[in-house]
């Protein structure tokens, strides 16, 4: 019989797979999906985004009411965590990824589908990440945390509402209803999205991959004896993990974030090569590899700083309702908005 583990392993390396063919096919991606919104007023992968962010929601919440997933054993429930250091990382997340043209993850469907400039967005931002979760970087993030962290009674949408008299069921029914519905509207009240089954069905997927991933490291691997953490999508730490156990595997173990890295390549360069989507792709300048080197930095630091990515907060943490990961979100789209807008606007590059 397969052990705990392993199973989370190969787990994470299915789901991983899943979402590098549903990426490659719907190019789903919040830096494109708001760069589609203010630029072209095409709102149609923006609304995907947040049908995946309801979905995320309706699923993860199911599982954790029904005991299949302590969403409170994940590193976005903790009850002290710094506001100003989310948003600070969310802002350089945003701000990185408008640089790079991507997130941590587009680059690695991007990487799968021949994209070198992505090879290059991956090994910066894996090095910048691991930089700042434990070398160089790490005294001073970790002082800035400990000077500006503060304990907060209720840490998500249920639990405040529980403080207000309702029982832990319905808060958390109550809250999920409320937002998942606002979304699910958002979503389909856009009739070119109602007719873009494509995006439609990455929407769904995404966020049910999200719960995947909960129910998988949750449930499927808590054994008293060997458990694993409780996570799911994100690809700031697993990315530089990732980095790491190439260099060094000698010592360390796989685990459901490295899985999950390796079946995002993987699942993209197969797509890519079954659809005759695969084309090697390099800089067009100098110039362009050093803006997109700069980005990469920003998102392993802003990353690290935020607690996650544009997945790993703006999907898997909002699943969690945790209020943190709103921040880190609020933080990530008003980076990304300056970094396509106003005086901060990274200008396009002249084709070389």
């Amino acid at each position: 019989m397969m052990e705990s583990p392993q199973l989370v392993i190969l787990a994470g390396l299915a789901i991983g797979l899943i979402y590098g063919a549903v990426g490659l096919l719907s190019g789903f991606c919040l830096m494109s999906s708001m760069r589609g919104f203010l630029a072209k007023g095409d709102s149609r992968l923006v609304r995907s985004y947040a049908l995946a962010i309801a979905v995320a929601i309706a699923a993860s919440q199911f599982l954790a009411g029904n005991g299949m997933a302590d969403l409170g054993k994940s590193i976005y429930l903790q009850q002290s965590f710094s506001v100003p250091v989310l948003f600070l990382g969310g802002l350089l997340f945003g701000y990185g990824m408008v640089l790079s043209n991507g997130c941590g993850s587009r680059a690695l469907v991007l990487l799968g589908r021949g994209n070198l400039r992505s090879f290059v967005v991956v090994i910066v931002l894996a090095i910048a990440a691991q930089m700042t979760l434990k070398g160089l970087i790490a005294p001073a993030r970790i002082a800035l945390v400990q000077a500006s962290q503060t304990t907060f009674s209720a840490n998500s949408l249920p639990s405040m509402l529980a403080t207000l008299g309702f029982t832990e069921v319905s808060a958390r029914a109550i809250a999920a209803a409320v937002i998942v519905i606002a979304l699910v509207l958002f979503a389909f009240a856009h009739p070119p999205f109602r007719r873009s089954s494509g995006q439609i069905a990455a929407g769904f997927i995404v966020g049910l991959l999200v719960a995947a991933g909960w129910f998988v490291t949750g449930y499927l691997g808590a054994d008293d004896f060997n458990p694993v953490p409780v996570t799911s999508l994100t690809f700031v730490a697993p990315i530089a993990d990732t980095l790491q156990y190439v260099m060094l595997s000698t010592g360390l173990a796989l685990n459901f974030g490295i899985a999950t890295v390796a079946g995002v390549f993987a699942g993209s360069l197969v797509t890519a090569l079954a659809t005759g989507r695969f084309h090697l792709e390099g800089y067009s300048s100098p110039r362009h590899m050093l803006r997109s080197a700069g980005g990469a930095a920003l998102m392993g630091i802003g990353g690290v700083m935020a607690f996650g990515c544009s997945i790993g907060q703006g999907l898997t943490g909002v699943s969690t309702l945790a209020f943190g990961s709103f921040v880190a979100l609020a933080g990530i789209l008003l980076g990304t908005t300056a970094g396509l807008r106003g005086a901060l606007r990274v200008q396009p590059l002249a084709v070389a």
